[in-house]
């Protein structure tokens, strides 16, 4: 178990991480560390197809992809956040790499609440990947010991923390449309 300044130098270094969100344990790199997002994805069975969410400390984490929207959009994004709603925000501009929206012109986006993940992406500096930790298809993680046992030394560390007793994972919402993609 590591503390979240290591865990932040073990992401901008390219290694991978697991730590506890607001209702499971997820895996996390850097987002424009194509290795790293490739490892978390061979180590989840999970194609680059799906793409993965991005959490960030802040809005302001998001700032590229929320100058052209709208500011009925921008209200909707503020009234949600800090909590566990992803969005899934228009990218016109590209600004996540094709590793992270996978075959989507979205990025999934979420800004937490939870006090590990926020010290965590103030320490990286920028939003990280999140991911649940599991393997593709198969129901979230919910503890360290849970990870420890699935993922072992395939990880470069597991943050210290607990998940923030939420029952199930964020929401995700498309932006655009307003379409529920996934109840939370």
């Amino acid at each position: 178990m590591m503390d979240v300044s290591r865990a932040g130098a073990v992401v901008n270094n390219g290694g991978i991480i697991a730590y506890p969100t607001e209702a499971v344990w997820g895996l996390g790199c850097d987002p424009w560390n194509p290795e790293a997002v490739r490892r978390i994805l061979a180590l989840k069975q999970r194609s680059v197809d799906k793409g993965v969410i991005l959490i960030g400390a802040t809005p302001a984490q998001f700032a590229p992809l929320l100058e052209s929207l709208s500011p009925e959009q921008k209200s909707l994004l503020e009234a949600s956040w800090p909590g566990p709603n992803t969005w899934l925000l228009p990218d016109p501009e590209c600004w996540a790499p094709d590793w992270v929206r996978g075959r989507f012109d979205t990025v999934a986006v979420r800004v937490s609440a939870h006090p590990v993940v926020v010290a965590l992406c103030q320490e990286v500096g920028r939003p990280i990947v999140s991911t649940s930790a599991n393997l593709a298809g198969q129901a979230p993680l919910l503890t360290a010991e849970a990870v420890q046992e699935q993922f072992g030394l395939s990880l470069d560390g597991i943050v210290q923390g607990a998940t923030g007793g939420q029952k199930t994972p964020s929401r995700i919402r498309d932006l655009r449309s307003g379409k529920l993609v996934r109840a939370g």
